[in-house]
């Protein structure tokens, strides 16, 4: 969609800003606020089961003026000034502060009794020139983010002061084409978002069918037609007649990983590469020479991770020699296999049968749990002949190849879609669309 531009612009003073409508005004956003402030520490102990909402970073997105309901948590406040000061009206901007810099919520009418964090910053408007919409989509703009980041302060925890959100330059159009622009905004980016929704369902759905495809393929292989028989295991079912189902020890050996933070005063160490579970990067750790061999990895190791979210438990992937001299932590298991594919045990320990297997013997806390070594040895494989495993490793490689093209493809349009959110939104809020002679969708018919 293309949108007419302003006839004339000039120079918005702002370097990271650049032109806006000749008309338009560019203030400090102090200007317009009524009142500002943030949440103060230690509300942690008036958690509630019950009571007012208390709003926090994760309500707000960086992705939309909307407050994110989708983990709430309650207090029972404090009584007196403390409590009163930090209570959300309808129409407040509430800013995060820390962290997740630029994400940002207008506070509806109708929200029910809620307070702010100390990690969130509530500034309450005049409503004389400017309309909490109209911030709120400011702060979401690339303009905004900008600015936002090149005045936060902080080492692995960025943060900004108060003054900073005072001292924010603000685009200010007349209150009707805020008004008129925030109604495009808001139409607009709920078409988006609606294309976005339905481009990430369509990759949870071909999720479901890869882990589908894979555990049919190597619980009940690639002939519908082949006789079944009973595994003799609950959680397998019925498995080819002609396949065997042998104990994990049989088949492979489990290497336990080395834990971290040990006490190496006086010991001989070296410093090697430590893989952990959630590796971005592969961290240096000192280890006692003696300790080495006991703990490296080997090319065909099967990586599993030993605890974790209930649907991650046991999933990992075939350590291929990506980094010499490499050890694993205590939380990451190496399945060394010597009468088994590599990848066939790889394959079927993400599969929903192993899985299953995986989470009844499991360790459990809240929504996390994990498996002992002793556990996972005794873990039923079914096992084709080896002539089987490659003819179904290959079709089961070709249809994952066609799913995970399919995901990437989809997540290829989210991306553009959410490029198009923003800079539509960016576009907005530095005038780049003149919406003064534009007919609004609602009435166009």
């Amino acid at each position: 969609m293309s949108f007419p531009r302003y006839p004339t612009y000039k120079d918005s003073g702002v370097e990271w800003l650049g032109e806006v409508p000749e008309l338009w005004a560019v203030i400090e956003a102090r200007r317009e606020f009524a009142f500002l402030t943030s949440g103060s520490r230690g509300w942690a102990e008036y958690y509630s089961d019950e009571g007012p909402i208390f709003l926090r970073i994760g309500n707000l997105t960086r992705d939309s003026i909307r407050i994110d309901m989708q983990d709430i948590q309650r207090v029972s406040p404090p009584p007196g000034v403390e409590g009163d000061r930090t209570q959300v009206s309808s129409g407040d901007v509430l800013f995060s502060i820390t962290a997740y810099l630029g994400s940002v919520a207008v506070v509806p009418q109708g929200l029910e009794r809620a307070y702010v964090s100390q990690h969130v910053c509530l500034a309450r408007l005049t409503g004389r020139r400017l309309l909490p919409e109209w911030l709120a989509y400011s702060v979401l703009s690339s303009t905004g983010k900008a600015y936002l980041e090149s005045e936060s302060y902080g080492g692995t925890k960025v943060q900004l002061s108060l003054d900073d959100i005072k001292s924010f330059p603000l685009p200010l159009p007349s209150l009707d084409e805020q008004r008129a622009l925030t109604s495009l905004l808001d139409r607009e980016t709920a078409k988006i978002d609606a294309l976005i929704a339905e481009q990430q369902r369509l990759i949870e759905l071909l999720q479901e069918k890869r882990q589908a495809v894979i555990s049919h393929a190597v619980t009940k292989g690639l002939n519908p037609d082949a006789p079944m028989k009973d595994s003799g295991v609950e959680w397998l079912g019925e498995v080819p007649e002609h396949w065997e189902v042998t104990p994990l020890k049989h088949l492979a050996t489990v290497q336990t990983g080395i834990a971290k933070g040990k006490d190496l005063e006086g010991i001989e160490t070296v410093d090697v590469p430590y893989l952990r579970v959630a590796n971005v990067e592969v961290h240096l750790l000192s280890v006692p020479i003696t300790s080495i061999a006991r703990y490296l990895l080997k090319d065909g190791d099967v990586l599993m991770n030993e605890g974790g979210d209930f649907d991650k438990l046991g999933r990992g992937c075939i350590w291929s020699g990506e980094i010499e001299s490499c050890v694993h932590q205590n939380h990451v298991f190496a399945v060394r296999p010597h009468s088994v594919s590599g990848e066939w045990l790889n394959a079927y320990t993400t599969s929903k049968a192993a899985n299953s297997y995986f989470i009844s013997r499991s360790k459990q806390s809240t929504n996390l749990a994990s498996i002992s070594s002793s556990n996972l040895m005794v873990l039923s494989v079914p096992l084709p002949p080896a002539e089987e495993v490659r003819e179904i490793l290959v079709r089961l490689n070709e249809l994952v190849e066609e799913i995970d093209d399919l995901k990437q493809s989809a997540t290829q349009a989210t991306d553009l879609l959410q490029e198009r959110r923003s800079a539509l939104i960016s576009a907005a809020v530095t005038g780049q669309i003149d919406v003064r002679g534009l007919v609004p969708e609602a009435s166009a018919a």
